[in-house]
């Protein structure tokens, strides 16, 4: 096994999510729970104690498999959150459950599964949305 890594394994690392403060999330964003990118489904926060710092209590939604998941934190704590990027692409082929896609930007062709709950109807040669976040894809 390598243990260096290449320059673009490295990049592809950094890129993947970046830290905030739980104080600077907002309903509607994403962060990452138990490594899992979701978005930020309800967010309160408690005034500080006497014995103690303020509180978020974040309640989110996983973008991949859709289960809720929940943080409680203090409010300067540094969070995770990921680079979420949205794509378009071509749909080349459509088999059972499974779309062969190509990226319209980078023109790299890939297969992706379809989501259960993907409304749009899907048309070969036609194009489609998909979200690429932490070395994984959805369609949107």
């Amino acid at each position: 096994m390598n243990k260096y890594l290449s320059v673009v394994q490295i990049e592809e690392t950094i890129t993947m999510w970046e830290q905030k403060e739980v104080r600077e999330l907002k309903v509607g964003r994403y962060l990452n729970i138990d490594g899992e990118p979701c978005k930020i489904i309800s967010m309160t926060t408690s005034k500080p104690g006497k014995h103690g710092s303020a509180k978020a209590s974040i309640e989110a939604a996983s973008i991949f498999t859709g289960a809720k998941k929940s943080l409680i934190s203090p409010v300067s704590s540094k969070v995770q959150v990921p680079m979420i990027d949205k794509r378009k692409g071509q749909i080349l082929s459509i088999r059972g459950d499974e779309i062969q896609l190509m990226d319209l930007e980078t023109f790299e062709t890939f297969n992706m599964a379809i989501n259960d709950d993907h409304e749009s109807e899907l048309v070969e040669g036609g194009e489609v949305m998909y979200l690429v976040a932490m070395g994984r894809q959805r369609l949107m």
